[in-house]
């Protein structure tokens, strides 16, 4: 075939043109909604009359192609070329498909066609409310063709049977399990919001438990200290931990576990293992706002931000080794923070701020980091000891003041008590 015949319009084109509206679903988004057909037509690229003389046998063999494809499902319409050399000759100019059966045949989809049916069927007679997901994603239908009944039968029983304080894991749906329900959530959370009322969907709920109004697995406190009746340490729902525990004036949040198992704290102190991410931990804790708080996370980017974090809801809280002296002390540990934060801090005071730019701004090096778990032990025992000495420590049941962003934390003046 010479250049200029393949750049001619030929039957596989208009297929291969019509199976691109077929994989974007838009075929079948007509066809859920009850839209009449509307034909489509495609422009043919083909010879013109000066061509025809010279490559009249390229010319023949591409006319039959269009002409055999005229035999169905698609209509060729012709017009007429010609000149003084050859004459007149009626070639293809436009392909046409004048309906949904025609459609579906020229791509060979009947199967696919009659199970998007079947699966509207079912939709309709089991939950009607998920009607407009299977318009708008016909093709993700199809691809969960053979658990689209389950799926269903899930959405049925959560809009039916589901009572408040239940777990997910109560579902009970013959062939569904909570691994069927894990791997599916995505697809279940849009057919639930579509079938459920809308008092029964909290859109600001961080997981698929909470928007359905299902129990969550509770967050739990792991702390040592308090004198846990015998006990080392104790891991307890955060929802029970409501009180203070007795003789309890001081609490450590340490983030790396080793760290927390390590740590010196007095008699008077609980140390609680913040887990890499001490704001949810110590959120629903309210009575920590009566209680001396010390964090002590990582000096990097993400530490300050968790600090940040933390005196949003706690204001008063102390930090513990993050500052500039103790980094600048640990150089032969400093290690590279992989993704380091630059958003706009509010809640750190004036060194704790400048030393969070200075980390921004690479001015110690590109990305430095110094992990909790590489700081000597002996500059922890020498900041425990100045701890020891501060007189600042609120009676049970103060309230601690507030404090504009920028300014030295209610507890004192020694916000940052490091190893000298």
């Amino acid at each position: 075939m010479s250049d200029v015949a393949s750049s001619w319009t030929r039957p596989d084109d208009v297929r291969a043109a019509l199976a691109r509206k077929w994989a974007a679903g838009a075929l079948l988004t007509k066809l859920a909604a009850a839209q009449d057909w509307e034909p489509l037509v495609f422009p043919l690229r083909g010879p013109t009359s000066s061509v025809i003389g010279e490559r009249l046998g390229e010319v023949q063999r591409w006319a039959r192609e269009w002409e055999q494809a005229s035999q169905g499902p698609l209509r060729v319409e012709y017009k007429k070329v010609g000149g003084r050399h050859v004459g007149s000759n009626m070639i293809p100019c436009r392909a046409w498909i004048d309906g949904y059966d025609q459609a579906w045949a020229l791509l060979g989809v009947g199967a696919e066609v009659g199970r998007f049916t079947d699966l509207t069927e079912q939709t309709l007679a089991s939950c009607p409310g998920v009607l407009p997901w299977l318009a708008l994603h016909p093709m993700k239908a199809l691809r969960l063709h053979d658990r689209w009944d389950r799926l269903l039968a899930t959405v049925r029983w959560i809009d039916q049977r589901q009572s408040p304080g239940m777990y997910l894991r109560q579902v009970d749906v013959p062939g569904v399990d909570t691994k069927f329900l894990e791997r599916h959530r995505g697809v279940l959370a849009e057919l639930l919001d579509l079938q459920l009322d809308r008092e029964r969907i909290d859109p600001g709920a961080p997981d698929f438990e909470g928007r359905y109004r299902f129990r969550g697995k509770p967050a739990y406190v792991r702390f040592r200290g308090a004198n846990g009746n015998g006990f080392s340490e104790l891991t307890v729902r955060a929802a029970e931990f409501t009180v203070r525990p007795p003789g309890v004036r001081r609490a450590y949040v340490v983030e790396n576990e080793i760290t927390y198992l390590a740590f010196p704290a007095p008699a008077d102190a609980i140390t609680i293992w913040g887990r890499g991410y001490a704001v949810s931990v110590l959120e629903p804790l309210a009575w920590l706002a009566d209680t001396d708080v010390v964090y002590w996370g990582d000096i990097d980017t993400h530490g300050f931000v968790i600090l940040d974090r933390l005196r949003q809801r706690f204001p008063h809280v102390r930090s513990m080794l993050m500052d500039r002296t103790t980094l600048l002390a640990h150089r032969t540990q400093w290690v590279t923070e992989p993704s380091p934060s630059a958003v706009e801090l509010d809640f750190l005071d004036t060194e704790e701020t400048a030393l969070y730019r200075d980390l921004i701004a690479d001015a110690f090096g590109s990305s430095v980091r110094l992990e909790q778990e590489r700081v000597s032990f002996a500059a922890i025992e020498q900041a425990m000891a100045a701890f020891a000495r501060t007189t600042a420590e609120p009676e049970p049941g103060d309230q601690p003041a507030t404090r504009d962003a920028g300014e030295p934390t209610a507890a004192g003046r020694n916000t940052h008590l490091v190893a000298r």
